[in-house]
């Protein structure tokens, strides 16, 4: 029998020692001894990635008063063009006075992955420099965060990046291929080859060259058992699964022309999925699939249960399912739009709108209910959302959701609300979210990710970084390896 891998929450280790956590201020300050949960301070590490091939580190230390303080933790140029992607691993098992790490892989235009060593752990102190002239910007230097290589397994530009557990790394280029790396030695154990597309109904204003035709993987998402995934690429009208037990195509599923039409592709739109994320509600499993305009919820019986169509039309950049409740298992489909709104979707069959069919037309597909939204003109944003990340927070009657969003005019925001607040509702569509703060890049965000640091620990010795082989020691990777 294989060893069971040991898994990790970093938002459960954070709540379990968050009652002996220092107090984050300006220094140092002393243990507190009060029992209530919502008096901590949470520190979330941020990285957004730009195209201006800047990788931007900041963390936000949010106080019991809602008042958060942003700093610096690392800026620099990470790539020769613009960064297209990011992941960030599980956090590593805790090792007596060791630190706990994480691995954040970014994907760029240059065909490269670079590999980065940060740190689990909040940091200590923050600094300010001592000439306000050149920057008033808090620092905070963390010796823990190193740079560990690079991956060139690809030979286009990196469009997704994920981590299904710590002992492996998937990522999908524009060369149509998926590779599955070994973070023990980032060894590349497999590619995965997707197919590419004929050229079908080319305009004759295409400049692309001869062979030049659109292809590759826009994006992937991997099934909570590790044994599905399905992805979408460029110039198809069409959705592959793949098996990841034999690394072999499982099934293709063909896009109707009129299902396309209802999510505003139309017929001089290309019809090719952008984002795929896998997702629940109490009816069973679902995955959805989005265009540049809409979106498509299917079963697992790859039957289309409903649309998704944001009104008033507007771009959609990225989707995510969030865990509303774990031991009901609701889940709700959260998106982010160009004009600048997060919009949350309930999918459950009960919640679905249906439409009056035309005459001498068939019945419509059901649109998903809009529950709640978070930003927009309401509240006073109208730049697009490049991407965002759903944090939770506390556990039982004091947990909360904090989401992190980045847009083009460079700017971070943080927002806060309450797990009622995704609450299905009859009535109007009410604006949820607390704008708690938000910090200018300067740079054009691409992409981002986010995680909730775990308190400092005291007396931990600094690992050399020789010593590092992976996020899981011989006997836990071969076992992974085995199953």
């Amino acid at each position: 029998m294989a060893k069971r891998k040991r898994t990790v929450n970093l938002t459960q280790e954070y709540n379990k020692t968050k009652d002996i956590v220092p107090t984050k201020k300006v220094k140092s300050a002393p243990t507190s001894s009060s029992n209530s949960p919502p008096k901590a301070p949470t520190t979330i590490q941020i990285v957004a990635g730009s195209y201006d091939r800047v990788l931007h580190g900041v963390t936000a230390t949010i106080s019991s008063n809602d008042e958060v303080q942003f700093a610096d933790t690392f800026l620099f140029n990470a790539h020769t063009s613009a960064i297209r992607c990011l992941a960030l691993s599980p956090v590593s098992a805790p090792v007596p006075k060791q630190t706990q790490k994480i691995i954040l892989a970014s994907g760029s235009t240059d065909e490269r992955i670079n590999l980065y060593h940060l740190s689990a752990h909040a940091p200590s102190k923050i600094t300010v420099p001592a000439i306000p002239s050149l920057t008033s910007k808090a620092v905070v230097e963390n010796p823990q965060n190193r740079e560990l290589g690079s991956l060139i397994h690809h030979s286009s530009t990196v469009t997704a990046l994920y981590f299904p557990n710590r002992s492996k790394l998937l990522s999908s280029a524009e060369d149509s291929t998926i590779a599955v790396t070994r973070t023990r030695d980032w060894t590349l154990l497999s590619t995965i080859k997707a197919p590419i597309p004929k050229p079908v109904g080319r305009p004759s204003g295409d400049t692309a060259p001869l062979g030049g035709a659109p292809s590759g993987v826009n994006d992937f998402a991997v099934h909570p058992s590790m044994k599905l995934m399905i992805s979408v690429g460029k110039g198809e009208k069409s959705m592959r699964l793949w098996n990841l037990v034999t690394g072999k195509k499982a099934g293709v599923l063909t896009f109707e022309r009129g299902i396309l039409a209802e999510v505003g592709e139309g017929r001089h739109s290309s019809g090719e999925g952008r984002k795929v994320a896998w997702g629940s509600t109490d009816a069973g499993e679902e995955f959805c699939v989005g265009f540049e305009r809409g979106a498509l919820v299917f079963g697992m019986d790859s039957k289309p249960k409903c649309k998704v169509v944001p009104e008033p039309r507007t771009k959609i950049h990225e989707l995510c399912y969030i865990q509303v409740d774990e031991e009901e298992d609701v889940q709700v489909l959260a998106i982010s739009t160009e004009d600048g709104r997060i919009l949350f979707y309930s999918t459950r069959p009960a919640d679905l709108v249906t439409a009056e069919a035309a005459e001498g037309k068939d019945a419509p597909l059901p649109s998903a209910k809009l529950i709640v939204q978070l930003g927009g003109k309401a509240a006073g944003l109208n730049g697009r959302i490049k991407d965002f990340t759903v944090l939770n927070v506390g556990e039982g009657a004091s947990k909360e959701f904090i989401i992190v969003a980045g847009g083009s005019d460079g700017a971070l925001r943080l927002w806060r609300f309450a797990p009622k607040d995704l609450a299905a509702n009859s009535g109007k569509v009410k604006q949820i979210g607390k704008l708690l703060g938000t910090y200018e890049t300067t740079n054009r965000i691409t992409c981002l990710k986010a995680f909730v640091m775990l308190p400092k620990m005291e007396g931990a010795e600094d690992e050399d970084i020789e010593d590092f082989e992976g996020l899981e020691d011989d006997e836990e990777a071969s076992s992974s390896d085995s199953e």
